[in-house]
This record gives C-alpha cells, sequence and structure tokens, in this order.
C-alpha cells in the first residue's frame, strides 16, 4: 500500500496557527493627540495619566528583542507628543527593534528630519486624508494639510528615503487616488492605504464615510492596476470578493500574527479591535508581553479553527476569508458572518435589521475642546475642525522565508 506523503502546510496555515511572536505589533504609545481626526481608531485626544513610564516602555522593547519582533508599528494618538518619544525610537532602534511610526507631522521639523535620515531602521508615516486641504481638513483638522505637507518637504529635504504618505481611505477621497500617488512619488515617498474601521470616532461617522459599493469596485480595480507600488497592509482582502486576490497576505491576523499593545499595557487582538472583547492582558500585571502572547485564553482561541458560517459556502470565501474581525464586530454583525462591506451583498440584510452595536469600551477624545470633531458630509453643510490618523495592520512589507521544513521564518 502506498503512503501519501503529508502535504506541507501553506505559508498562510502557519500563520492561521499563530507564530511564536508577532511579525509586528502596533503600539500606541500614548493618546494624547493635538488634533481629533473625526475617525481616530482610539478616539484619541487626552492623555492616560497611567501610560507606561518610559523605564516600562524600555523592558517592553528589551522583551520584543528577545522574541526577534523585527519592527514596532508605532502610533497614537501622536506618538511625538510623549516627551520620551525620540529616546525611545533611539532605545528600539539600538536593542534591534526597528520603528515604523505615524505622525500628523506636527513635530518633524527639519532638523528632526535630519536626526531621522541618519538613523538605521526607522520609517516615517505621515497622515493625510486627502490630496487637497479641503477634503483632508475636514476629516482631520484645520490646517493639518499644509502641516502634513511640510513635514513630508522637510523629510525630503533632509535626505529621508522612502516615507509613506499614509491615507485612510474615505467615500470622500476615494475619486484621489492618482492625485495621492502623485503627491508621494513628488516628494520621493510611498503611498499607503488603509481601510475605514468603525471603530473609536470612526464608528460615528462609518455611515458617512464608508466608500461606496461603486466606490469599492473603482478602488479594487486601481490597486490591480498599481498594486505592487502600493501599500495596502492587507486592509482591503474584502475586496477579493469581486474576483482576483490583491496582493499580499489576504488573512486577519488578529491574535496570529499582530496584536497591539496600548499606551497602558494592555495588550489587544487587533489594531483595530480596541475594546474590552479583545483584550487579551496586559505587560505589566501579566508576567510580560511574552507570556501574554503565547499563553493568552483569547489568542488560543483565535489560533483554533474558526468557522465562518456561511461564508465558507461562498465561492469568493478563499480570497476574503470572511473580511474583517473588528469590522463585523463594531458594526453588530455576527463575527462568524460577511463582512459588513461584502462586496457581494451578503451583509446587506444584516445591515438593514435590527442589530446591537457594542458600546466603547473607553474614550480620550477631548470633551468640550473647540476641536472636537463635528463631522458634516459634502455638499450638506460648513466642514467643521478635527482629526488624527490611525494605523494599518503591520503585515506591509513583510516578505517572510520558508524554510526547507515549510516553517515560517520572519
Amino acid at each position: 500500500m502506498t503512503v501519501a506523503a503529508e502535504r506541507p502546510m501553506r505559508l498562510v496555515e502557519h500563520f492561521e496557527h499563530g507564530l511564536d511572536a508577532p511579525i509586528c505589533l502596533t503600539w500606541e504609545l500614548t493618546y494624547a493627540c493635538n488634533l481629533a481626526c473625526v475617525h481616530c481608531l482610539s478616539s484619541s485626544g487626552r492623555r492616560d495619566p497611567r501610560e507606561l513610564t518610559t523605564g516600562q516602555a524600555e523592558r517592553v522593547i528589551d522583551e520584543l528583542q528577545a522574541m526577534q519582533v523585527f519592527y514596532v508599528n508605532i502610533g497614537g494618538g501622536e506618538p511625538t507628543i510623549r516627551p520620551d518619544f525620540w529616546h525611545l525610537l533611539d532605545y528600539a532602534v539600538a536593542h534591534n527593534v526597528g520603528v515604523k511610526f505615524s505622525t500628523n507631522g506636527a513635530r518633524i521639523t527639519p532638523e528632526r528630519a535630519r536626526q531621522l535620515a541618519v538613523t538605521d531602521y526607522v520609517d516615517v508615516q505621515v497622515s493625510l486624508d486627502g490630496a487637497t486641504a479641503e477634503i483632508n481638513d475636514r476629516v482631520r483638522g484645520a490646517g493639518s494639510y499644509a502641516t502634513a505637507l511640510r513635514a513630508l518637504d522637510n523629510l525630503a529635504a533632509a535626505g529621508f528615503e522612502n516615507a509613506k504618505v499614509s491615507v485612510v481611505l474615505t467615500r470622500e477621497n476615494a475619486d484621489q487616488l492618482d492625485d495621492f500617488k502623485a503627491l508621494a512619488e513628488s516628494r520621493g515617498a510611498t503611498l499607503r492605504l488603509t481601510r475605514l474601521r468603525p471603530s473609536g470616532r470612526g464608528a460615528d461617522v462609518w455611515d458617512d464615510l464608508h466608500p461606496t459599493m461603486q466606490q469599492q469596485r473603482i478602488v479594487y480595480e486601481w490597486l490591480l492596476a498599481h498594486g505592487e507600488s502600493v501599500l495596502t497592509g492587507d486592509s482591503f482582502f474584502h475586496l477579493a470578493g469581486f474576483g482576483e486576490s490583491l496582493p499580499g497576505l489576504n488573512l486577519c491576523g488578529a491574535g496570529r500574527v499582530v496584536c497591539l499593545i496600548d499606551p497602558v499595557g494592555d495588550v489587544y487582538a487587533c489594531p483595530f479591535a480596541i475594546h474590552d472583547t479583545f483584550l487579551a492582558g496586559n505587560v505589566l500585571t501579566d508576567g510580560g508581553f511574552a507570556r501574554v502572547w503565547r499563553e493568552s485564553s483569547l489568542f488560543a482561541d483565535l489560533r483554533a479553527p474558526q468557522s465562518s458560517g456561511a461564508c465558507t459556502q461562498c465561492a469568493h470565501y478563499d480570497g476574503c476569508r470572511g473580511g474583517c474581525m473588528a469590522a463585523k464586530f463594531f458594526t453588530g454583525l455576527p463575527l462568524d458572518g460577511p463582512d459588513p462591506e461584502c462586496v457581494q451583498g451578503y451583509s446587506e440584510a444584516r445591515l438593514a435589521a435590527d442589530r446591537t452595536i457594542p458600546a466603547a469600551s473607553q474614550d480620550h477624545s477631548k470633551s468640550g475642546s473647540s476641536h472636537a470633531p463635528v463631522f458634516v458630509p459634502l455638499g450638506v453643510g460648513p466642514a467643521a475642525p478635527p482629526a488624527r490618523s490611525c494605523s494599518e495592520h503591520p503585515l506591509e512589507g513583510f516578505h517572510p522565508h520558508v524554510d526547507h521544513q515549510g516553517v515560517a521564518r520572519g
């Protein structure tokens, strides 16, 4: 009798079962922010007085080095607001942990740009949500467009190579993709697109801001044409329901290959799901980050075989994998159901039915501030301030090596 050779495990299957360390993690260093973006995932604005001290943050970096995490995606809030931000950046680089940080650009002065240009293993992502000031400043706040362009110009003048122009795709900027790309390339930068998620303050504007079905199709075709020169961090794998899969892993990596550490040391399964439901532990009270990553019961559940309900019967399931867990959760849809932006329309009936939208676990918005977000869709009335960008999926740029035994190595 012939014994069939055991089928080698595909790379995506390695990821589904989880890795010994995250490929990359997102770390929100502070909730403090000088802006108040209407779509901010973490509802940032005010600093949490419990945020990790410099010493505690250094110990997290030491753990990441020991775990061989090759980069950390730092966000906020506005991370550069922390007085020790530049120290922590240098500390991480000195300990072989690369840093990608997202910023609105307010503190990227010519001097800081020159410092960054001579620092190894650092990537800067400047947030911009409109290719014109009219569109951008309605979402991110008056003057934020000029601030972002000044930061990009400072980086270019300093010789910093390949900065990122980081765009959250919305209904109002979806027709500006060519303009965004040209804007980035004119400054020696790369365009990076991420998906709008209905979490944090984004939950309040999602109905008005998420792209229409027609726009989703246009974006999908544009990404097929430009995907090799535009970064997406696997934000748009739900669009695979249109047909061909986009470049990238096309997998929800929550708790398997990615996660988030928040300013107080809480560890969440996903950068887009800052909610008690997805809280895995705390680096201070649960034995450190490595222990949370490897022993959390939540992460163990996420790494177990998952059911995607009726989605598994869909001809497009292998491409879209049922879509984004966070998008489903924050729109009140079941996690084993279709993505709220399912391009085959399978979520429409559920969205039209009665749903329970989960209440936010936390809100750091500056209540009562004259800069508090008040969003009015284009063509409805006068624009109102606010702004802040949110991080992407940290699988961006990962090119794993698979050894001769089929094991994925970072």
